[in-house]
C-alpha cells in the first residue's frame, strides 16, 4: 500500500467547502491531518459548526477541527448570505450532533503540525480567505515553507471576478492577507481561479440531480447549496452549480484533471477603490519580475466531474 499524502485544510466552510471537504475525506490516497477554520462565507464560529456537520454527514474519519482567525487582517468582515445563506449551508437547519472543535488555535496548530511532519510532505489546501495563512507566515515563515504545495481557491484566474468586475470573493475578503502570502516567496503556491469551475465545469441540473439522488451524502452536498442554485438561475439562466472549492480540491488531489495551469508574476490590489482584491496576473510578462504563483484557470471537466462522483460515492 502506498503511503497516503498528508494534507491540512483551511476553510471558511460554506456549502461548496462542505462538498470539497467530503471529497477529501473520501479519497483513500490522502490523510487530512487537521482542519482550521476562518471567517469568510460566514464567521469563523459558524464555519466551525459547518465543518463539524460535514464530518458527521460524510462519516469517513474525523480529523481535528481548530478555530483560527475571526476577522480579516485590517478590514471588517463581509458575509456571503446571498450566495450560501445566513448559516453558509442554505439555511436548512444543519448542525453537528456529536462532534466538537478541538482545543487550540488553528494557526498555531497548523505550524505545530508542519514542524512535526517531515519537510515537504504536507500540502495545505486553503478554501477561504488567506487570513490564517498570512498570520502563520508572519509568526513563522520558515515553518510554513516546510509545506510542500499550498493550494488556494482564490483569484478570478484569467477571467472576471464574482464579487466585483475584477475580484474573487476569497481574495477580496482579505486582500492584505493575500499580499502577505504572495510576498512570502513560496515555491509551490497555486491559485485555482473561479474561472476553473465555470462554463463547462459547472454542474448542470441533470448532474446535480444525479448527485442528490445518490444517497444521504449527495443529498447533503446538494441541499446545502440550494441558495447558490437559486442565485445561479439569475446569473446563468438555470440552477447550475459553480463549485469553486470542489474545483480547487479536485485540482489539488487529482491533478490529472487540470487543463490549464501556468506560473506568473502576480500581485494583489490592496488600495481602496473598485479594484480592491483583484489579483493582477502578468500573463505577457510586462513586469520582467520572476513568477511567484501558479494560476490554474481550467479543468478537464469530464475528469473533474468523474472525481466528484467517485469521492461522493455517486453511481
Amino acid at each position: 500500500m502506498a503511503e497516503k499524502k498528508k494534507i491540512i485544510i483551511d476553510t471558511d466552510c460554506g456549502s461548496d467547502d462542505a462538498m470539497a471537504i467530503a471529497m477529501a475525506l473520501n479519497d483513500p490516497n490522502y490523510e487530512i491531518l487537521m482542519i482550521s477554520t476562518v471567517s469568510g462565507n460566514v464567521r469563523m464560529k459558524q464555519a466551525t459548526i459547518n465543518t463539524l456537520t460535514t464530518l458527521e454527514y460524510t462519516d469517513s474519519y474525523y480529523p481535528p477541527v481548530y478555530e483560527g482567525c475571526d476577522l480579516p487582517l485590517i478590514r471588517d468582515w463581509v458575509g456571503a448570505a446571498e450566495t450560501h445563506g445566513e448559516d453558509g449551508m442554505g439555511d436548512i437547519g444543519l448542525v453537528p450532533h456529536r462532534l466538537k472543535a478541538s482545543e487550540g488555535n488553528g494557526v498555531l496548530k497548523m505550524l505545530e503540525v508542519l514542524r512535526e511532519e517531515e519537510e515537504k510532505t504536507v500540502d495545505i489546501i486553503a478554501l477561504g480567505p488567506l487570513t490564517n495563512l498570512a498570520v502563520a507566515l508572519r509568526l513563522d515563515a520558515e515553518t510554513m515553507r516546510r509545506a510542500d504545495k499550498i493550494w488556494v481557491m482564490g483569484t478570478s484566474g484569467l477571467s472576471v471576478g464574482n464579487v466585483s468586475p475584477v475580484a474573487e470573493f476569497n481574495i477580496w475578503q482579505d486582500a492584505e492577507a493575500c499580499k502577505v502570502v504572495l510576498d512570502a516567496g513560496l515555491d509551490q503556491l497555486i491559485f485555482v481561479g473561479w474561472d476553473a469551475c465555470c462554463d463547462d465545469a459547472m454542474l448542470t441540473p441533470a448532474e446535480i440531480k444525479r448527485i442528490r439522488e445518490s444517497g444521504e451524502l449527495g443529498k447533503f452536498c446538494i441541499d446545502s447549496n440550494r441558495q447558490l442554485m437559486e442565485l445561479n438561475v439569475q446569473r446563468f439562466g438555470d440552477a447550475y452549480l459553480d463549485m469553486a472549492d470542489p474545483a480547487a480540491m479536485a485540482a489539488a488531489l487529482y491533478p490529472k484533471c487540470i487543463d490549464k495551469m501556468e506560473k506568473y508574476y502576480c500581485e494583489v490590489e490592496t488600495s481602496s477603490g473598485p479594484a480592491y482584491g483583484a489579483v493582477l496576473v502578468d500573463r505577457l510578462f510586462f513586469s520582467g519580475k520572476t513568477p511567484n504563483a501558479y494560476i490554474c484557470s481550467k479543468l478537464k471537466e469530464d475528469l473533474y466531474k468523474e472525481y466528484i462522483y467517485q469521492t461522493l460515492h455517486v453511481k
